[in-house]
């Protein structure tokens, strides 16, 4: 006699979008979607950075399509989602992962361009992919949103005020679709990565990387892609179908510190 109802940890089968696929945490993700035997769009502005990690995923054994996407550009996502649905028939999961970041004093005479760009990709083209998928996660019986924040989501930086502004918008964003969404059987979720090992921290020296962690971070040390991804995966399982409107830390502890 089962106890539990038999919730699947599985997502063999299903199809995901994934932005910003090109490197760092999104190709961690497309990766590890693939593993698990997703089929995975990988989209990115570096064409030819997304198609070396769909290969890269084909080659072993995983499905994926690589395709242009500039998430500020509506026609585009619009096409996207048309190019994809055409391949795989379907969607299940939309990962909005695009993302840059600047630091920008607020005297900085390009401030106000800085800040438009940054709103443009990390908030404004995160509920543009939403809005144009709606209709395809509606057919789907295991929908699920995750949107990539940042622990900047819910704290600051200084210098940074246009992404700390865009990230902690991308909290709200998740908050009210959780809301909106939930009744119609689509979840969405939030991830809050902290220092991650990643193209926008390999400028930092190494050796400021290990003082600031082991100052700040409860592991000490700086996260890796692939552990974003897999928490980004366990928010799609069908067994986490009661999990909606969380944002959720991926961090190694350093938004619980106080000393």
């Amino acid at each position: 006699m089962k106890l539990f109802k038999n919730l699947s940890r599985s997502v063999k089968g299903k199809v995901a979008i994934i932005t910003g696929a090109g490197s760092g945490m999104g190709e961690a993700t497309a990766k590890v979607f693939a593993e698990e035997g997703v089929k995975v769009v990988a989209t990115d502005v570096n064409l030819e950075a997304v198609k070396r990690v769909s290969d890269e995923i084909n080659t072993n054994g995983g499905t994926c399509y690589a395709l242009h996407l500039d998430v500020t550009d509506k026609t585009e996502i619009e096409d996207c989602l048309e190019e994809s649905i055409k391949k795989f028939g379907s969607l299940d999961f939309v990962i909005n992962n695009a993302g840059i970041s600047s630091a920008t004093a607020l005297e900085d005479e390009n401030y106000e361009n800085y800040w438009d760009d940054t709103l443009s990709v990390v908030l404004t083209g995160q509920i543009k992919l939403i809005r144009a998928a709606l209709p395809h996660l509606l057919k789907s019986d295991n929908a699920r949103i995750v949107n990539i924040s940042s622990t900047e989501g819910f704290g600051a930086s200084p210098y940074h005020s246009p992404y700390t502004a865009a990230k902690h918008g991308v909290i709200g964003l998740t908050r009210s679709l959780a809301l909106e969404l939930g009744p119609k059987g689509i979840t969405v979720n939030c991830i809050c990565p902290g220092p991650i090992n990643t193209n926008m921290t390999a400028a930092i020296d190494e050796k400021d990387k290990e003082t600031y962690a082991r100052r700040r971070v409860g592991l000490k040390r700086y996260g890796e892609p692939e552990e974003v991804a897999h928490a980004t995966l366990n928010l799609c399982l069908p067994s986490s179908s009661y999990i909606n409107g969380v944002y959720l830390p991926v961090d190694g502890g350093l938004s619980i510190r106080r000393a």
